[in-house]
C-alpha cells in the first residue's frame, strides 16, 4: 500500500557506526518525543532537545541535518517501536481473534507508556505528510495480513478486505486516545476484551 510513497520517507538521517554512536542517537530520538509530544513540532527546538539528551549540540548535527529530518526520523521510529511491541505480545495465541486481542491490549499498554505518540503522529499529518500516511497504511497492511491468514486458517470468513482492517485500525486508535491518553479508567485488557467481543460478536440482536 505505501509503495508509492517509499522513495519519499526513505531515511536520510546518518546511520551510526558503533554502539556508542547508536545509544547517542538513540537518546536524540527518545529526547525529541518527549520535547516534541510536550511543546509541539513548532515550539520544540534543537537546543531543547540536544539539552533533554544531555549531549553536545554538535552530536545533534551528526545524525540530522534538521527539525525536520529528526522529526521524519521520529515518527518511523515511533510506528516501528509500536509494530515490535506489539509482535512481542502476539507469542501464544490460539486463533485469530485472540491474535487480535493481544495487538490492541499491547498497542493500549505502549500508548499509555508514550502518551506523546498521538500529538507527534498527529502533528505528522501536516509536517510530514508522507510519514503519516506511511504509518497508517503500513498498520493496516499487517491487520489486513492478520486477517488473510486468519480466513486461511479458518478462524475468520472468508472475503475480508482492505477495509475491514482500516475499520479495525481506527476503532483501535480511538480506543487508545479515549481510554489510553485522556483516561486509563479501564485497563488495556478489558478494552481489548470489549473490542473483540466486537468482533466476535457484533452488535445486532441474533434473530
Amino acid at each position: 500500500m505505501a509503495t508509492e510513497y517509499s522513495e519519499h520517507i526513505e531515511s536520510k538521517d546518518k546511520q551510526p557506526r558503533t554502539a556508542r554512536g547508536l545509544r547517542t542517537k538513540r537518546k536524540l530520538l527518545d529526547a525529541a518525543a518527549l520535547e516534541f509530544g510536550e511543546k509541539g513540532f513548532h515550539e520544540a527546538s534543537i537546543t531543547g532537545i540536544t539539552q533533554r539528551a544531555g549531549t553536545a549540540l554538535g552530536s545533534f548535527y551528526t545524525y540530522f541535518d534538521s527539525k525536520d529530518e529528526l522529526f521524519s526520523a521520529l515518527v518511523r521510529d515511533m510506528s516501528a517501536r509500536v509494530k515490535s511491541h506489539a509482535a512481542g505480545a502476539m507469542t501464544e495465541w490460539q486463533n485469530a481473534l485472540e491474535r487480535e486481542k493481544q495487538a490492541l491490549e499491547a498497542f493500549m499498554t505502549f500508548a499509555r507508556e508514550h502518551k506523546e505518540i498521538y500529538r507527534i503522529i498527529d502533528e505528522a499529518e501536516f509536517v510530514d505528510p508522507a510519514s503519516y500516511r506511511m504509518h497508517y497504511e503500513e498498520t493496516a497492511r499487517r491487520i489486513y495480513e492478520r486477517l488473510q491468514e486468519g480466513s486461511s486458517a479458518g478462524d475468520l470468513r472468508g472475503g475480508l478486505e482492505e477495509a475491514h482492517a482500516w475499520a479495525i485500525m481506527g476503532m483501535n486508535v480511538f480506543l487508545g486516545l479515549r481510554y489510553g491518553i485522556w483516561s486509563e479508567e479501564k485497563s488495556p485488557g478489558e478494552i481489548a476484551e470489549l473490542a473483540n467481543s466486537l468482533l466476535a460478536e457484533g452488535i445486532a440482536i441474533k434473530r
